[in-house]
C-alpha cells in the first residue's frame, strides 16, 4: 500500500465534502492534529480530523454536566470524525476554547491554492527541461523535497526518458520518503540502464555494460 504524505492527505480531504455533526447537524471544522500522543499513546493515526466546534451542540452542552457528575471533572466533549469515513468519536476538551487553535479551514484552503500554483509552475519548468533535454534541472527538482510530490514524480518519469548515466548515483543514494515516488525513481533508473545497455554490478553496485562478464570495478564474475 502506498504511503501518503501529509501534503497528499490534505490535498485529498480538501476535495471531499465536510461531514456534519450527528448531534447538531452543523458542518464540522477541519482540525490539524497536534504533535502529541493521545489516550493509549499511539496517536491519532491521521494528520487531520474534522471536529464540531458548535457551542450549541447537544453533545458539547450536555458533556459538561455529565463529566462533572461522573468523574468530578470540569470538561466536556467535542464530536470528531475521521476524514473519508463515518467514524464519529468524542474528543475531551477542558475549556470552551480547547482545541480551537488547531482549526485550519482558512489556512488549509490557502495551502491548497499554494500547492496548485507550485505544481503548475513545476510542470511548466519540467516541460522546458524536456524540450531542451535539460536533465540536470529535472534531477534537481526530483531531489528537492520542497517541490510538490506530483512534480517530483513527473520529474522521475522524465529522467527515465532522458536522464544520463551521471544521474544514476544521486538518484540511487537519495531517500525519497514516499513509496510512490520511490517506485517511480526505481523505474526511471531501470529505463536509464536499458537505454545505455548497462546494469548494476550485483556485488559493488557500480554501473557496468550489460554484456560484461567481469566487473571492471570489483573484479567479480558477473556472468550469471
Amino acid at each position: 500500500m502506498a504511503i501518503e504524505t501529509k501534503e497528499e492527505f490534505l490535498e485529498r480531504i480538501l476535495k471531499e465534502e465536510k461531514p456534519k455533526c450527528p448531534h447538531c447537524d452543523q458542518e464540522m471544522n477541519l482540525w490539524e492534529v497536534p504533535p502529541v500522543t493521545f489516550s493509549d499513546g499511539l496517536g491519532w493515526g491521521v494528520p487531520y480530523l474534522f471536529i464540531c466546534f458548535n457551542d450549541e451542540c447537544d453533545l458539547y452542552k450536555e458533556g459538561w454536566e455529565h463529566l462533572e457528575e461522573t468523574v468530578a471533572q470540569k470538561a466536556s466533549y467535542r464530536c470528531m470524525c475521521y476524514p473519508g469515513s463515518e467514524k464519529y468519536e468524542c474528543m475531551p476538551v477542558f475549556s470552551p476554547f480547547g482545541g480551537q487553535g488547531q482549526v485550519i479551514d482558512d489556512q488549509a484552503q490557502m495551502a491548497e491554492e499554494a500547492l496548485k500554483a507550485a505544481t503548475k509552475k513545476g510542470f511548466s519548468i519540467l516541460a522546458t527541461c524536456y524540450s531542451e533535454n535539460d536533465w540536470p534541472q529535472a534531477l534537481r527538482m526530483l531531489l528537492d523535497s520542497a517541490e510538490p510530490v506530483r512534480v517530483r514524480t513527473k520529474a522521475a518519469e522524465m529522467m527515465g526518458d532522458f536522464g544520463d548515466l551521471e544521474s544514476l548515483e544521486p538518484m540511487q543514494n537519495h531517500r525519497f520518503g514516499n513509496q510512490i515516488l520511490q517506485e517511480s525513481v526505481a523505474k526511471a533508473i531501470e529505463k536509464i540502464l536499458q537505454r545505455f545497455a548497462s546494469r548494476e554490478c550485483s556485488y559493488c553496485a557500480e554501473i557496468i555494460a550489460k554484456d560484461d562478464q567481469t566487473c571492471q570495478h570489483c573484479g567479480k564474475d558477473v556472468s550469471t
